[in-house]
């Protein structure tokens, strides 16, 4: 199987997002150019990663893009069998970080370019991948940038996240936020007297709890989705330095995961007015108090309408009646609202083995991610009509 070869060489890279993604982009670029194919390379500022993107066929329409990308998260503090760089194969299965979230995607996208046949390409097969999706779709948006200016972006994109090989058309969205809790130190003995950081960060954490209750008992909900309404989530907190000491400064993360029906503006504006009134009442005595929100990282859901174009094009392509929606979020929340682009989520493996210890992605899903794109070759030899 010419994908699981591929999976091999890209696994071995070890491309964490804190790390450099430049060797894996290198060895797909010369894939790409030994095929005879061309592609460019969209930088971050530091020049030590790189999105690829590719136009295989007629430049003068729209085509279909596979989208992925290359970044995986780390191993550190994870109990690990056997080297997670190093391919391993056992009961059909095959582990190493990144084979299911999302390399698998990738090399079956390289094994079916290794069979096209350029001259009877109707329709350009675009390829899309990026770095620091894991942090946050943070690399795509300059590939973005670049495609805005395109005369022929592309009509559809295929995301292709670990999905267990079914449609998927919806995926929530995700803002990422700092709270920035300035208090007022002083000898603990004398703690009425100050303005206590981490009691600040303590009660809007309460107030964030609050508002998830609203939201399950007054809220949206999408009972297509694993969990059916918007979540609010604290995952990371810090402040004091010492007991004796009342803490001046406490800081924690939350995020927002909406559903595309609900605005997390509108949910970040409510905890922002939170904070003002829990520290409206120290600002006439102590007027260095104050709770701040610093927006950190954000990206949209996925809603792609069931009477799009590209869902009736799935539905030829894999013969699905059905289109599921995920809790986790892609760029292909980014592609939809940025460029229009008609989008949705398919790929091989199962996000449940995803960030564990031994992720695996099993040979089956490869195969039947081969069989689909195959499948979509034979569709772009055709020119891909559209009925909107």
């Amino acid at each position: 199987m010419r994908s699981r070869e591929l999976l091999d060489k890209l696994i071995s890279y070890p491309t964490v997002s804190r790390d450099s993604n430049l060797e894996l982009i290198a060895f797909i670029q010369q894939h790409l150019s030994t095929l005879g194919y061309p592609s460019e390379l969209v930088h971050n500022e530091e020049k030590t990663k790189a999105n690829l993107y590719s136009v295989i066929g007629p430049a003068d329409k729209p085509g279909v893009m596979l989208s992925g990308h290359t970044d995986v998260v780390p191993v550190e503090g994870q109990n690990w069998s056997t080297d997670p760089f190093t391919l391993r194969e056992s009961n059909d299965l095959l582990f190493g970080r990144g084979t299911c979230d999302m390399k698998g995607f990738i090399a079956c996208a390289l094994a079916m370019v290794e069979t096209l046949d350029k001259s009877k390409l109707a329709t350009p097969l675009h390829l899309a991948f990026s770095y620091d999706e894991e942090i946050g779709c943070i690399g795509v948006r300059r590939l973005l940038e670049n495609l805005k200016h395109s005369n022929f972006p592309p009509r559809y994109c295929i995301v292709g996240e670990p999905t267990l090989m079914q449609p998927v058309i919806a995926h929530k969205g995700k803002t990422a936020a700092r709270a920035h809790c300035h208090g007022v130190e002083c000898h603990s003995s004398l703690a009425p007297q100050s303005v206590n950081a981490i009691y600040l960060a303590s009660e809007l954490i309460s107030k964030i709890q609050q508002k998830q209750r609203q939201i399950i008992e007054n809220g949206t909900h999408d009972r297509d989705y694993d969990i059916s309404h918007t979540t609010l989530h604290v995952g990371k907190i810090a402040g004091g330095i010492a007991l004796n000491i009342v803490p001046n400064y406490c800081a924690f993360e939350f995020e927002i995961r909406n559903l595309p029906t609900d605005d997390p503006k509108a949910i970040l504006d409510d905890i922002q007015l939170a904070a003002n009134e829990i520290a409206a009442p120290f600002l006439e005595s102590h007027p260095g108090a104050k709770i701040e929100i610093e927006l950190t990282n954000e990206y949209p859901a996925l809603n792609t309408s069931t009477e799009s174009d590209i869902v009736e094009f799935i539905k030829q392509l894999t013969g699905a009646n059905s289109f599921g929606k995920i809790a986790f979020g892609t760029e292909g929340g980014l592609f939809s609202r940025e460029l229009g682009v008609e989008t949705i989520v398919l790929g091989p493996g199962s996000i449940e083995q995803a960030h564990k210890p031994d992720e695996y992605i099993a040979i089956d899903q490869l195969g039947r991610c081969d069989a689909f794109l195959q499948r979509l070759k034979d569709a772009l030899y055709q020119p891909v009509t559209t009925t909107n």
